[in-house]
């Protein structure tokens, strides 16, 4: 781990700072001790039955696609995952001149190498010890450098706005409340947070009663779909200003099946994406997806 983000971590829950060893971390205010893991801090305290379910279910995912996706998907999945990444920072370009970023629920680091690759230096924390290694895999075998820990959005071991960009892509709707998570990021952002989430939203209302998107995930969470009001407000109370809240359109499985394929086709390529777009300058605001981009005033 860099000295930089052994610096800004805390305690997770008294938040004092932490002695460091070769096999774990010493709170030096409350004396809890989180151990070390391959190199990957695990600076999550006791967690609730939901929280362990969530773990383990990460815990076990395929490993090879959650370590290379978007790499080697059909073209037209790349493309949508590209949009959305493009779509969830739209509005926070004064932050490229190298800021620090912590990815949250970043789950396998796709995230965290989107965010490398506009040269942020990256942060990752997951609930789950197995997503974290997996990006630790993805950051060497493609390049990018990586800080992963182990750590629960409600409580983040990390300083008072001692991160530049907190970012949360497809994390906060696993929670059973949302807004805490949200807190704690506020919490923990000096500059910015980008919030990327599946949106309350007609569509999505349409969605699940065609049975082509779901209430509730394998994982075992009941999708919380975001209010953008609510988290707005939530935002204000901290101290943001919000530069984009905005609903847009997009639907792809986690892993693309065969539709995918056929629309990543080279005669079909251009046209599906051309729906997307077209779709999205119309009638956007109907969408199934939200960003919202806030920064500290």
């Amino acid at each position: 781990m860099v000295t930089e983000a052994r610096d800004i971590l805390a305690c997770a829950i008294c938040r004092a700072s932490l002695s460091w060893s070769g096999e774990q971390a010493q709170c030096r205010g409350c004396r809890a001790i989180y151990p070390i893991v391959d190199g990957i801090p695990v600076l999550a305290p006791d967690r609730d039955a939901h929280k362990d379910e969530q773990a383990r279910f990460f815990d076990a995912a395929e490993a090879e696609f959650e370590i290379t996706r978007p790499h080697g998907t059909p073209h037209l999945y790349r493309w949508l995952i590209d949009e959305k990444f493009r779509r969830s920072v739209s509005a926070l370009n004064h932050l490229a001149a190298g800021p620090t970023a912590l990815s949250v629920c970043g789950g396998s680091g796709m995230d965290a190498e989107f965010l490398a690759r506009l040269g942020a230096r990256v942060m990752l924390a997951d609930i789950s010890v197995g997503a974290a290694s997996r990006a630790s895999e993805r950051a060497c075998r493609f390049g990018f450098e990586l800080t992963p820990i182990v750590a629960d959005i409600e409580r983040l071991p990390f300083r008072d706005r001692s991160v530049d960009l907190v970012y949360v892509h497809d994390g906060l709707h696993h929670l059973e409340r949302p807004a805490a998570g949200l807190a704690e990021m506020a919490r923990v952002a000096a500059r910015a947070v980008s919030i990327s989430e599946p949106a309350r939203a007609l569509a999505t209302q349409i969605a699940v009663r065609l049975r082509l998107s779901d209430v509730e995930e394998e994982a075992g969470n009941r999708i919380e779909r975001v209010d953008p009001v609510e988290f707005i407000e939530l935002l204000e109370g901290h101290g943001f200003r919000i530069v984009e809240a905005r609903r847009y359109g997009m639907f792809y499985r986690h892993e693309p099946g065969p539709a995918m394929r056929l629309f990543s086709s080279r005669p079909l390529f251009p046209a599906a994406t051309a729906a997307v777009t077209a779709f999205n300058a119309v009638a956007g605001k109907l969408g199934n997806k939200l960003t919202i981009q806030a920064v500290r005033d």
